[in-house]
């Protein structure tokens, strides 16, 4: 073949193969990119993530999303993903030239050089990615801030007009704090709140500036953090006036390493009040109760035990296996009997933080009961969902801290028919202190269970300890490999009439499969 007519039929052949490698480049991007949304876009998360899971994307085995988390292709991922695709057109398009150039020296080491860096190109996709944030970072940063100023002022003006806003922080309990609170206030107020764990300042500013109004005379602001100085800035967003702290305990202990810092975070909500406003505090909670303490704004302290300390209370309760009843009290209302249908007494907490706040905004005891007899089970956090199979379910599949943990065997332990099942990974994100608790779970679920369904071989091991440490029987505990595998097992074993109780779910991020 003439050699002039032999170098073009390479070009051709390697432009082709630069469009078909581009799709598969992009297309293998996409497992990274759910990883990098689900750590928030931080890349500092995402390699910790890579660090710990390199068996998975270091390899040309293709991942795919789940649908249990989906990658949301939200206007962010769709302008990193837009920046990610020119890096890979830009690097095909620099192999593409570096090696029609090296046709003229030798076309052999040319087709090697092309077939060894679109390798290393396709391999090093999730890296590539990082460089791709880091590009799109300064953009997302200015964006941010508009949504941000905007929704900033948008407060304020409505503040002036009359909005009371309720700033809602803690280690856990916060999402259903936030459902029960808006329940209750519609008995007297027009709410609005925010959806599922809106709680970062983006999340606040797309609520606010689309949906807040001036009929709105309540704004509820759950406030999260994953590290110090957060709360302040998410606090200066939502101007809260009353501000609640539902409790502290060991989550996201690989973020803020101490308890103690986890407080100072919480009380970032506290100090952001200013001195007419008013503080709610959980008093039954050993780490929060200091801060009520030392507070100097208007201080309401609610809870179940020490009640001649507490302004709100519970009283009287009485657990059974669809909800619970209680006497409701306020020190200077009187009391009220209150019925619901949510399990656990931490949710019996979660309500009297509610009960707080309409306290605070002048409803009537009778009010408020009725306000929690109609709060619903939110989603995930100890619900009871009726299959029609004749097995109970109780999905507490969004937890992950010690206490609700607890909370959650002690309403498995509430029935009294059928075996009782339970289906767990374990806890996460507890830091230095995962193991131990994770031992001590199972230890305690040994007290209550008769089958442990346990997943993720690696992750479940304090739990397997625990579990047989306590003497639990070993045909009993069967450590799975991931949730399909899991459910067959429960397939197997539960009959109509017992009880599983499915202890959270880990997101994608941090399956073993």
């Amino acid at each position: 073949m003439d050699q002039s007519i032999s170098f073009w039929v390479y070009v051709i052949i390697y432009g082709l193969l630069s469009v078909a490698l581009y799709k598969l480049f992009n297309q293998r991007a996409l497992y990274p990119l759910h990883m990098l949304q689900l750590e928030g876009y931080e890349e500092s998360e995402y390699r910790a993530w890579l660090r710990a899971n390199g068996d998975k994307i270091k390899s040309f085995r293709y991942q795919t999303t789940s649908q249990k988390t989906p990658l949301v292709m939200t206007d962010r991922a769709k302008r990193l993903f837009k920046v990610h695709r020119q890096l890979n057109g830009l690097l095909l398009g620099l192999i593409f030239i570096l090696s029609v150039a090296l046709y003229g020296m030798s076309p052999y080491i040319s087709i090697v050089v092309f077939a060894v860096l679109c390798a290393l190109v396709h391999f090093y996709q999730y890296l590539i990615l990082i460089y791709a944030n880091r590009i799109n970072y300064p953009r997302e940063m200015k964006i941010n801030q508009g949504f941000y100023d905007a929704a900033q002022k948008k407060v304020r003006e409505l503040k002036e007009q009359g909005l009371q806003v309720v700033g809602i922080t803690g280690s856990f309990g916060k999402t259903s704090t936030k459902f029960i609170t808006s329940t209750v206030l519609e008995e007297g107020f027009r709410v609005q709140n925010t959806p599922s764990s809106y709680n970062t300042p983006m999340g606040l500013s797309k609520v606010i500036n689309n949906e807040l109004d001036d009929k709105d005379e309540i704004f509820l602001a759950e406030l999260g953090a994953k590290v110090p100085g957060e709360i302040a800035e998410v606090a200066e967003l939502v101007q809260p006036s009353i501000g609640i702290i539902t409790a502290i305990g060991p989550t996201h202990m690989h973020l803020f390493k101490t308890i103690e810092n986890i407080q100072k975070t919480k009380y970032e909500l506290i100090e952001a009040l200013a001195e007419k406003d008013v503080a709610i505090f959980n008093y039954d909670n050993d780490y929060v109760k200091p801060l009520a303490d030392k507070t100097k704004q208007r201080t309401i302290r609610y809870g179940m035990e020490n009640i001649d300390k507490l302004d709100v209370y519970a009283k009287d309760i009485a657990v059974h296996e669809r909800g619970s009843s209680f006497t409701l009290g306020f020190k200077e209302g009187g009391e009220v009997r209150a019925e619901t249908k949510l399990l656990g007494k931490h949710n019996i907490s979660n309500l009297l933080a509610a009960a707080s706040v309409a306290y605070v905004l002048g409803m009537e005891p009778e009010a408020v009961a009725r306000g929690i007899g109609k709060v619903e089970p939110v989603e995930h956090r100890l619900n009871i969902v009726d299959g029609g199979t004749g097995i109970i379910v109780i999905d507490d599949a969004f937890n992950s801290n010690p206490v609700g943990a607890r909370a959650a065997l002690d309403v498995l332990a509430a029935f009294e028919t059928g075996k009782k099942i339970i289906v767990t990974p374990g806890m996460v994100e507890l830091g230095d202190m995962e193991e131990e608790e994770n031992y001590k779970f199972g230890k305690e679920m040994s007290k209550v269970v008769d089958y442990a369904i346990l997943v993720g071989p690696k992750r479940t091991e304090p739990i397997q300890k625990g579990l047989l440490e306590a003497g639990f029987a070993s045909d009993k505990m069967i450590v799975a490999k991931n949730l399909d595998e899991a459910t067959a097992s429960l397939g197997r074993i539960a009959v109509p009439g017992d009880v599983v109780l499915f202890e959270n779910d880990l997101p994608d991020s941090y399956d073993e499969d």
